[in-house]
């Protein structure tokens, strides 16, 4: 091909028919020229399609990590309001109520005691934050979307970080020093493990009057409600959110 042209530029100017020769040298020009812009726009598109499948996948793996952490804030939600439902029974036999089962009081109280933390999965976010590649996404929505999730899981940190200090000064100092934990602790798993009370773990009335006799104690139960109670209201804008954040990316994903 490259011969073919040579040899007409040749005839051209052997000629001698300089005008013929410029116009056809121009059109030699303009040829190159679209073969170039059309060899760019293809590269381009290549480009553009790895971004849009490595995109796609990033995509895939948030999904992942949102409908496992969707099932984990379920899980978290229902363990914070047993704590709550705990310590607002508590709460009733510091205001008056008799205790009429003292281990279903113990469970309550350890219910209340036990510390269990929920911890995000949002392995792919970080890695897109971290690495400053977050811009891969493409949809503002979900992008906006992760960030607001992740300001919402530093505000639960936040009030859990308040939660545990509250527990530290007001729940488990009087508790620690009042009773002796280890009957406590066998009718509590016991409970736990088969749904019924152990009749042969004895558990002490007179520390259970003491407990009943603490304020600093009884505060504590009432700042779990308080708190405790924050915290599932911010697992439940976060479930909501984390929702909106699947369909995004169920629509974005699926579009062509």
């Amino acid at each position: 091909m490259i011969k073919f042209f040579r040899k007409i530029r040749q005839n051209l100017l052997s000629e001698n028919k300089f005008s013929k020769y410029l116009i056809y040298a121009i059109g030699e020009i303009i040829l190159v020229v679209i073969g170039i812009l059309i060899a760019l726009q293809i590269n381009n598109s290549n480009e553009l399609n790895k971004q849009r499948a490595k995109e796609v996948q990033f995509l895939k793996n948030l999904k992942s990590d949102l409908i496992f952490e969707e099932s984990e804030l379920e899980r978290y939600t229902g363990i914070r309001e047993s704590i709550v439902n705990s310590a607002q029974i508590a709460l009733e036999h510091f205001n008056g109520k008799p205790v009429e089962n003292i281990q279903m009081f113990n469970f309550h109280t350890f219910n209340v005691g036990i510390w269990q933390e929920f911890q995000r999965n949002n392995n792919t976010f970080l890695e897109l934050l971290n690495s400053g590649n977050l811009t891969i996404i493409s949809n503002d929505s979900i992008k906006n979307g992760l960030l607001n999730l992740d300001l919402i899981h530093k505000e639960i940190i936040s009030n859990r970080e308040h939660l545990r200090n509250d527990l530290e000064q007001y729940f488990y100092n009087p508790w620690f020093t009042t009773v002796d934990l280890d009957p406590l602790a066998q009718s509590f798993v016991f409970y736990t493990n088969n749904g019924k009370f152990d009749n042969k773990i004895e558990l002490s009335n007179q520390e259970l009057e003491k407990l009943l006799n603490d304020r600093v104690f009884k505060n504590g139960f009432v700042l779990s409600v308080f708190t405790n109670s924050l915290i599932i209201d911010d697992y439940k804008r976060m479930k909501d959110l984390n929702k909106k954040v699947v369909e995004l990316i169920n629509r974005e994903i699926t579009k062509g």
